[in-house]
């Protein structure tokens, strides 16, 4: 079910390092763009940390990709193309170390389209800040609770959603997701950019 995490740590790890290279940029130009520090770019690069959502959505926005983009295997893989179809079993399922939170990848990898489809099980009691404003590119979200409850907090505006529910949003602002219950939440959440992320 999914790829274990040190596997992931190290195609993050690739992907970043990819991204960085394939734009030029030094780790302190990448680190002032992201407000990560410089040393943990490294020991992300180098598959020697487990980055939290939060740092991994600052380097997304950072990298002008968006934070799914990160999961995808390295186009220096040179993997034959996976074809418009995701299989269960070779979605990238990613869990937070800070909150918990598990995510998977749903869309098919490597494909040319302004969106990402991503399932996300959030635990009880989980919180989860990103601090995120503005970004070069203009990317929506909408969330979609298929199971539980979920608050999410977009800049100063908190919205309580429930089974059913959908939120769309800009993210060019601080978000917020916090499941306020004792029970497990499951939402899908689709990301649309304007232009199509960096593979």
């Amino acid at each position: 079910m999914g790829e274990a995490a040190p596997d992931l740590n190290q195609r993050i790890a690739e992907r970043v390092r990819e991204l960085r290279a394939a734009q030029g940029l030094s780790l302190d130009a990448v680190a002032t763009k992201s407000g990560v520090s410089r040393s943990m770019i490294s020991l992300i690069e180098r598959g020697e940390s487990s980055p939290t959502a939060v740092v991994l959505e600052k380097l997304a926005a950072g990298l002008g990709v968006m934070l799914a983009s990160l999961f995808d295997a390295p186009a220096a893989a040179a993997q034959v193309p996976s074809g418009p179809v995701a299989r269960r079993d070779d979605q990238p399922l990613w869990r937070d170390p800070a909150s918990g939170y598990l995510r998977r990848n749903v869309s098919p990898p490597g494909m040319p389209q302004p969106m990402q489809i991503v399932e996300v099980h959030f635990p009880p009691g989980g919180r989860v800040a990103f601090e995120t404003g503005p970004r070069d590119m203009p990317v929506h979200q909408q969330v979609w609770v298929l199971e539980g409850a979920i608050d999410v907090t977009v800049g100063a505006e908190r919205h309580r959603l429930r089974e059913g529910h959908c939120l769309a949003m800009q993210l060019d602002r601080p978000t917020m997701f916090h499941n306020p219950t004792r029970k497990p939440t499951r939402y899908a959440v689709v990301i649309a950019s304007d232009v199509p992320s960096r593979r």
